[in-house]
C-alpha cells in the first residue's frame, strides 16, 4: 500500500519546492494539492436552497495557492514523487482547457500527475463560476467524459447536456493511458459513477465513521465494478488516522493508496509531522 502526502499549499505555510523533496526524499510515493479558486463571503449549508448558514470556512482556504502551478513546480524540483490534485474542482473548469493543463504536466512530469476530483461542497464558489449546485454531478461527469475524448482521440468530439463541441485536435495527451482520474467521495452514487467514467475510487477516512464504514464499502467497490465489467479499480482514502494500527486495518481492505494530512504548521511543525508520517512507510 503506497503512502501519499497532502497539504493545502499557501504562501503561509511552507515552501512547496522544499516542501515537495522532503516528501520524496522520505519516501513517501505521492504529493497531493487541494483546489479553491476563491471563498466567497459569507456561508451557506452544503445542500441548503434557503440560504441557511453552515460552517465557517478555514482560513488557509482563502490563500490556497493554484494547484497546477504547485504541482508544476513539485514536478521540477523532484524526479520520482508522482503528483497529485486532492481534489481539483472540475466543476469549475474549462474542460478543454483543464485537459490541456493536465496533458501537459502529465508530459512534462514524464506520467507522474493523478488527479482527484468531485462535485464540491461550497455552492456559491461553484455559482460563481456558473455551475448549478443541484446538476453539478451530470455535468462533473460530462466534463471527465469530454476530458478522456481530448486525451484519446486525434480528431475529438462531444456533444452532451453540458459540454458540446465538433471535432477538434488537441495535443500534448498524456503519457499515461488511461490518464488516472479518481473521484472522490463516500456515497454509493459515487461508488457507481466510479464504475462508469472513473479509473479509481478516492473516499475520505478523516472521521471515526467514516473510517469504521471503509471495510464494508470498500466490499461493495469491489463487488459493483466486478458487476460493471470494470475488473479491479484502485482505492485511494484521503485522510485516515495516521497511526500504524489504521493503516494496517487498511491495508488488510485492500487499499491501494492512503493520503495522509499535513497541518498549517509552521516550517519545522509540518517537517516534524513528516518524519512522524515517515515512520509509517515501509
Amino acid at each position: 500500500m503506497d503512502i501519499g502526502i497532502s497539504v493545502f499549499p499557501t504562501l503561509q505555510s511552507i515552501d512547496v519546492v522544499e516542501f515537495s523533496r522532503a516528501v520524496e526524499s522520505r519516501g513517501f510515493e505521492s504529493l497531493w494539492v487541494a483546489e479553491h479558486t476563491h471563498i466567497p463571503i459569507g456561508r451557506r449549508e452544503p445542500g441548503s436552497a434557503d440560504g441557511a448558514s453552515g460552517p465557517e470556512y478555514p482560513e488557509h482556504y482563502k490563500h490556497t495557492l493554484d494547484p497546477f502551478v504547485v504541482l508544476t513546480a513539485a514536478s521540477i524540483a523532484t524526479t520520482t514523487l508522482r503528483l497529485g490534485f486532492g481534489i481539483l474542482l472540475i466543476v469549475e473548469r474549462d474542460p478543454i482547457v483543464t485537459a490541456k493543463a493536465l496533458a501537459s504536466l502529465d508530459q512534462l512530469s514524464g506520467g507522474r500527475v493523478m488527479c482527484g476530483v468531485g462535485g464540491g461542497w461550497i455552492l456559491p464558489e461553484m455559482e460563481n463560476h456558473g455551475t448549478e449546485p443541484k446538476t453539478r454531478f451530470r455535468l462533473l461527469r460530462e466534463r471527465i467524459l469530454a476530458m478522456r475524448a481530448l486525451w484519446t482521440e486525434d480528431e475529438a468530439a462531444f456533444h452532451g447536456e453540458f459540454v458540446s463541441f465538433d471535432p477538434v485536435w488537441s495535443w500534448p495527451k498524456p503519457v499515461q493511458n488511461p490518464f488516472p482520474v479518481f473521484l472522490g467521495g463516500n456515497t454509493i452514487h459515487t461508488m457507481d459513477r466510479v464504475v462508469e467514467f472513473a479509473d479509481g475510487w478516492f473516499p475520505t477516512g478523516n472521521t471515526a465513521e467514516r473510517q469504521a464504514q471503509l471495510p464494508a464499502h470498500i466490499l461493495e467497490f469491489r463487488a459493483r465494478c466486478e458487476h460493471g465489467g470494470r475488473g479491479r479499480l484502485p482505492v485511494t482514502i484521503y485522510g485516515p488516522e495516521a497511526t500504524q494500527k489504521s493503516l494496517d486495518a487498511l491495508r488488510l481492505c485492500g487499499v491501494d493508496r492512503v493520503v495522509l494530512t499535513v497541518g498549517q504548521g509552521s516550517r519545522g511543525e509540518v517537517l516534524a509531522e513528516l518524519d512522524q508520517f515517515a515512520n509509517l512507510v515501509g
